[in-house]
């Protein structure tokens, strides 16, 4: 497929003025050797794509570009997303958990009432996004892809401080076009709604193709001053839509079956030395069935086709933003960033008329998606999925790729890391400073640490646990240990440095330490508001 040219980012009307350069200075106290200009941040992420889904972590979809980031940068082992879009966007943003943001469940819809608290649907005042905090010091503030943390036009992204916007507001949506049946979704292209055209688009191109001219038109514009851009894909996140050219790519490489790809991909985990012997592969929920007893294989197939080739092509969209950095000269001084916002997903996008008529998965007019087999391929070796606490749902690949700072480029890290620490992580590096006020309303104060020492192979200081609580799914992490539950069943305990998988529960051995636990997230629940976790029920 010809690259998109229906639209013309450059020039684009209706956006904020770019702040000047203030001048500010740069240092990373001497941690580190540091650029005294400061760097351009580029953070990618994916939506809905599991664990071992990209070459660098194991898997056999071809993604060379992110796997350039990779062998020029650090990769971590343990990094932490919070298991569901709305969440993770919110922390991502904010620093908070996300329930201090507004984002306790999912986003409201945009004609709903408001009710203003945990669940409210939208970042709310009290909060500062990563937009609002570096474009006050100096840098110019671009966002192309998902929002999903706000669908009223006042709490969309050129309102929470980005300079530019083009993207889907909403959630999940047809790569093909904007539906306009229920659930309405909407797309943006700066302050105003926006249609795509109706032949030429696939979504993934068109969010590549606005974060290129982007960072173009910064170069035109403000060359000398620095910029952060926030990529957020919607692949692979169903419906499964990919281009037939990327689909071909895949024929026949899925017809060995879920169980074979796993035992594949697992041992080029421990090949690559990303896991070690005792990170076991977790066995096969009982609600998959061995690929030899399988029925409708071919569908089977088909699906993790799609799949891989959505993958893909959001991989050649990362590397036209590669390339147009190392074209003008940006590389060595741009931090690329580059995560998921949950495990794979186990869900069934639609349970009847998964197509239209003669419609393949993959085509315009098919909604499938590939279901919790393929799901536990992508979040190998761990088990669940998307919206569970276990580690299937919330480790996400996390690369950092930095040339100018990264010590030991293409190794791995097994420090410890969760998507609120992308707040203190990009205020040291931009020499930026953290709010008490914004808009003459109170900030809470941020809640991560900062990565910059793992960057040059020094420990990172956290010494609060950290916490997860969404749509029934808990859980926290205190240095090795982890506990874990879904919908008030009893609380699990796992030593995470021992059985990295969480397959030997400890809860009955470790009482003690898990009724300390316990009482520390009860806590926190009280702290920030939790209420949805009461209310789910034993059963799933």
């Amino acid at each position: 497929m010809k690259k998109n040219k229906f639209y013309k980012f450059n020039g684009m009307a209706g956006f904020l003025p770019l702040l000047a350069l203030s001048g500010l200075g740069f240092t990373v106290n001497a941690r580190d050797k540091v650029p005294e200009k400061r760097p351009n941040i580029v953070l990618i992420m994916a939506d809905d794509m599991g664990y071992s889904d990209i070459g660098c972590y194991g898997s056999e979809i071809a993604t060379p570009n992110i796997d350039r980031l990779a062998a020029e940068g650090l990769r971590f082992r343990n990094f932490y997303n919070n298991a569901k879009c709305c969440p993770t966007r919110a922390s991502l943003l904010t620093g908070l958990y996300n329930h201090e943001a507004g984002m306790g469940n999912m986003v409201s819809k945009a004609d709903a009432p408001y009710q203003e608290g945990p669940y409210q649907g939208f970042l709310n005042k009290n909060s500062v996004t990563l937009a609002e905090v570096l474009r006050s010091a100096g840098y110019s503030t671009y966002l192309s892809g998902k929002w999903h943390v706000g669908e009223r036009q006042e709490h969309w992204p050129m309102q929470r401080g980005f300079d530019k916007y083009f993207g889907l507001i909403s959630g999940a949506c047809s790569y093909f076009e904007i539906s306009k049946e229920p659930p309405i979704r909407q797309m943006a292209y700066g302050n105003q709604s926006w249609t795509p055209p109706a032949k030429g688009f696939y979504m993934t191109d068109a969010l590549s193709d606005s974060a290129v001219a982007f960072i173009e038109s910064h170069n035109q514009a403000k060359k000398d001053q620095p910029f952060f851009l926030y990529l957020a894909y919607t692949a692979p996140h169903w419906p499964l839509h990919a281009l037939q050219e990327d689909i071909k790519k895949y024929e026949g490489v899925y017809a060995k079956g879920w169980d074979s790809i796993r035992i594949e991909r697992y041992r080029k985990m421990v090949k690559l030395g990303l896991l070690s012997e005792k990170q076991q592969l977790t066995p096969r929920t009982p609600k998959i069935p061995a690929w030899d007893t399988a029925e409708d294989k071919d569908l089977w197939i088909r699906r993790m086709q799609v799949y891989a080739a959505m993958i893909d092509r959001m991989d050649q969209g990362i590397g036209r933003v590669i390339d147009t950095l190392k074209k003008l000269g940006k590389t060595d001084n741009t931090i690329i960033i580059f995560l998921s916002d949950n495990g794979g997903a186990n869900e069934n996008a639609s349970n009847e008329n998964i197509n239209l008529p003669g419609v393949l998965t993959g085509e315009k007019g098919s909604s499938d998606s590939y279901k919790e087999p393929w799901a536990n391929v992508s979040n190998t070796p761990y088990r669940y999925y998307k919206n569970w606490m276990h580690e299937g749902g919330i480790i996400t690949p996390l690369i950092v790729s930095w040339p100018s700072v990264v010590k030991g480029r293409g190794t791995f890290t097994n420090q410890v890391g969760h998507v609120i620490d992308f707040m203190p992580t990009f205020l040291e590096v931009a020499g930026a400073k953290y709010p008490d006020q914004f808009n003459d309303h109170p900030i809470k104060p941020y809640r991560g640490v900062s990565l910059v020492p793992a960057f040059g192979g020094a420990p990172v200081e956290r010494t609060e646990p950290l916490f997860w609580e969404h749509s029934g799914g808990q859980a926290m992490r205190q240095g090795d240990w982890k506990i874990v539950r879904k919908n008030n069943r009893p609380w699990e305990l796992y030593n995470l440095d021992k059985d990295p998988t969480e397959l030997l529960n400890l809860s009955e051995k470790e009482s003690e330490r898990l009724k300390k636990m316990t009482a520390r997230y009860e806590s926190w629940e009280k702290e920030v508001g939790v209420t949805s976790a009461k209310n789910k029920s034993a059963e799933e």
